[in-house]
């Protein structure tokens, strides 16, 4: 009984970072992150997406398996969180939605764009362009001091 006790004499709430596991129906070929978002915002945007892949929660987040690099040129507004590698920390949520069809992934710019909009936080992303000289230049959308 000791080994379940902290010093103090309580339990240990601390399990360290847990990787989502995805259903073995699914391939994850795409590789495999994850954002999360406060539980408070969980509902609202699950009946909002348009496509839903496996989502996760806990009493606390929501996460949603999205394809490797999600966050490529994407600012996730806070308090949302972006998980490499769908290592969530701290964590140890259980699936509640199966995705449909045949893919894992919930197509992370509907979510970025949701989760943007509850957190009442103005979309921003980079975007790479090619001038007309062959040379690559940075645009930041929408407020950036370079946009078209």
């Amino acid at each position: 009984m000791a080994t379940l006790l902290t010093p103090r004499g309580r339990r240990s709430t601390t399990t360290g970072p847990t990787r989502l596991i995805v259903p073995p129906a699914f391939s994850t070929s795409l590789g495999c992150d994850a954002v999360g978002v406060p539980a408070r915002y969980g509902f609202r945007i699950l009946s909002r997406l348009p496509a839903k892949g496996c989502v996760y929660a806990d009493t606390d987040w929501w996460w949603w398996l999205v394809p490797g690099g999600s966050d490529l040129d994407l600012l996730w507004p806070m308090p949302a969180c972006y998980a490499p590698g769908a290592e969530i920390p701290d964590r140890r949520p259980r699936l509640i939605h199966h995705p449909d069809g045949t893919s894992p992934y919930t197509p992370p710019i509907p979510l970025y764009l949701l989760t943007c909009q509850l957190t009442g936080i103005a979309p921003s992303w980079t975007a790479v362009r090619t001038r007309g000289d062959g040379v690559l230049s940075e645009h930041v959308h929408p407020t950036g001091p370079d946009r078209p």
